[in-house]
C-alpha cells in the first residue's frame, strides 16, 4: 500500500492547479494527481476542436509544470475512498493512503431522463473526455445536417465551429434568445445576429419535445410541432457536478447536488477539500448557492484549497463566486462579469446602467480596429459596480477580467472614473473616450441628478 501527502483526485484544470499549488507551497510533501484520462482536454478550448485546432490533439493541457515540480500522476480510476482510514481504492487494484485529499472530479453532461430518443445512435454531449470526443469528430466526418440543442456557451460555439466546416447546422434554444441566461437582450441579440450572418440556423423560443429515429437520429421534434430532418443532435443542455464518489464516502451535498466547502475549500470531513465543478459555488452578490461551472473559478478554488491545507491562509479564501465569460463569434467577442441587469433586478436590486460606445483602436482607421460597447451595472444607493457586459475586438476578455476585479473589489463608479489606465493607439481604446471609464461617466452623471 502506497502513501503520499496529498492526494487529488482529477486531472483537468482543478487538478492540475492544486496539484501544482500543493507542492509549490509546501514542497516537502508528496503530491499525487489521479486521473482517468491519459490526455487532458483544455476545458474550454473542446468546441474548438471541431473548427478552429482541427483535432484534440491540439487542445492538451500540458503536464510539464507538474512533472517539473514533482508531483506524481497516476492514470487510474479511484473507485471508493475511506475517508476514516484515508484509504483511496483503485480500479487496479491498488490502495494509496493519504494524509491530505482534494476531490476536484468536475463535472458531466446533463441529458434530461424526460427526453425521448437521447440513447440513439448519432445523439451527442461534449464531456472533457478525449477519446469519446475523438469519436464524435470521426462520425461527424460523414454527417452533414447537425442539431444542436441549447444556445449556452458551449452551444453557440460548437454549432460556430461545426459550421466552418460547412455542415449545416440549426442551433435550437428555449429562450427568446442565444446566450440569454448570460447577458442582457441588447447583446444576446446582437451575439445571435452575428452568428445568423456566418450561416447558422436559429430557433428561438423553442423547446425540444422527441429525438426521433429508428436505430439511429433522423429527425428532432419541437414543442411547436415542427420537425427537422438531422443526420446528429449535439445536446448542450449544461453540466451536473460529478459527485457520486463523493457522496459515497459520506461528504455532505447542498441543494444543488455539489459538495459542501467552505471559504477555504474545507468540506464535511476533516482533511477532505473540495474545488472545481463538483464544489459548491455562493454568488458573489447575493450569497445565495450558484451553479456557475468554469474553469477560470475552478482554478482559484483550486488555488485556495492548495494553499489552506495545512495552515489556514486568511489572504487565501473564496468569498463568493463571480461569473466572468467571454465568447467570440467571428471577430466579434462577447464578455460578461458579475450581473446583468435582468438578473439584478430580479434578485431585488435597484440599479442604474451606464452604456458606452467606442473603438478599441485609436485612431479608428487602425486596420483591426472594432466597435467596443460597454455596459455596467451599478446599485443605485452605493454606485458599487455589480456586473458589466462588453462587446467589441478580440481584446474584450481582458476587458471583462478588468470589469471582474472590479467587482470583487467592490469599486464604485467614482472609483472607476479616478482609474488609473495605460493606452496605445495599437492595443488600446483612446484615453479620453475608454469605453469602460466613459460607462462609468454615464452612470455617475445620472447618481448625480438623483
Amino acid at each position: 500500500m502506497e502513501k503520499t501527502d496529498v492526494l487529488v483526485i482529477g486531472g483537468s484544470a482543478t487538478g492540475l492547479v492544486a496539484a501544482m499549488t500543493a507542492k509549490s507551497n509546501y514542497p516537502d510533501k508528496n503530491v499525487t494527481v489521479i486521473r482517468k484520462e491519459e490526455k487532458v482536454m483544455i476545458p474550454c478550448g473542446i468546441p474548438y476542436i471541431f473548427g478552429t485546432v482541427g483535432s484534440s490533439d491540439n487542445n492538451i493541457l500540458p503536464d510539464d509544470g507538474l512533472i517539473k515540480l514533482g508531483v506524481d500522476i497516476i492514470v487510474n480510476e479511484v473507485l471508493e475512498v475511506d475517508a476514516k482510514t484515508k484509504t483511496c481504492k483503485l480500479k487496479s487494484g491498488e490502495e494509496l493512503v493519504y494524509d491530505k485529499l482534494i476531490i476536484g472530479t468536475g463535472s458531466l453532461p446533463a441529458v434530461p431522463s424526460w427526453l425521448k430518443g437521447t440513447d440513439l445512435k448519432n445523439v451527442f454531449t461534449i464531456p472533457k473526455n478525449k477519446d469519446y470526443l475523438d469519436q464524435i469528430q470521426q462520425k461527424l466526418q460523414e454527417l452533414h445536417k447537425i442539431v444542436v440543442i441549447g444556445a449556452g456557451f458551449i452551444g453557440v460555439e460548437v454549432s460556430d465551429e461545426l459550421n466552418k466546416i460547412g455542415k449545416d447546422v440549426t442551433l435550437v434554444e428555449i429562450l427568446p434568445n442565444i446566450l440569454g441566461a448570460t447577458f442582457d437582450d441588447e447583446f444576446a441579440r446582437e451575439a445571435e445576429t452575428i452568428l445568423t450572418q456566418r450561416g447558422v440556423k436559429i430557433k428561438t423560443n423553442c423547446g425540444i419535445d422527441e429525438i426521433i429515429g429508428d436505430g439511429k437520429v433522423s429527425q428532432v421534434r419541437l414543442k411547436n410541432g415542427e420537425v427537422m430532418d438531422a443526420d446528429a443532435v449535439i445536446l448542450s443542455l449544461g453540466y451536473l457536478p460529478n459527485t457520486e464518489l463523493a457522496k459515497n464516502m459520506g461528504l455532505e451535498l447542498n441543494a444543488f447536488g455539489f459538495i459542501k466547502a467552505d471559504q477555504y475549500r474545507r468540506t464535511s470531513i476533516p482533511d477532505v477539500f473540495a474545488a472545481g465543478d463538483c464544489a459548491e459555488k455562493v454568488d458573489f452578490a447575493t450569497g445565495k448557492l450558484s451553479k456557475i461551472m468554469l474553469a477560470s473559478t475552478a482554478c482559484t478554488e483550486a488555488r485556495t484549497a492548495g494553499l489552506n491545507l495545512y495552515e489556514l491562509n486568511t489572504f487565501s479564501t473564496f468569498k463568493g463566486t463571480v461569473g466572468i465569460y467571454a465568447t467570440c463569434i467571428g471577430e466579434t467577442a462577447f464578455g460578461v462579469a458579475g450581473l446583468i441587469e435582468k438578473q439584478a433586478i430580479n434578485e431585488g436590486f435597484k440599479v442604474l446602467t451606464g452604456i458606452f460606445t467606442g473603438v478599441n483602436r485609436h485612431p479608428a482607421k487602425i486596420s483591426d480596429a472594432h466597435k467596443e460597447t460597454v455596459k455596467l451595472i451599478v446599485s443605485k444607493q452605493s454606485g458599487v459596480i455589480l456586473g458589466g457586459e462588453v462587446m467589441g475586438g478580440k481584446c474584450a476578455g481582458e476587458l471583462t477580467n478588468a470589469m471582474g476585479i472590479a467587482i470583487q473589489n467592490h469599486m464604485t463608479v467614482h472609483d472607476l472614473l479616478m482609474t488609473q489606465i495605460g493606452t496605445q493607439p495599437l492595443l488600446t481604446a483612446s484615453p479620453a473616450a475608454f469605453p469602460l471609464i466613459k460607462a462609468a461617466e454615464a452612470v455617475a452623471k445620472t447618481l448625480k441628478n438623483i
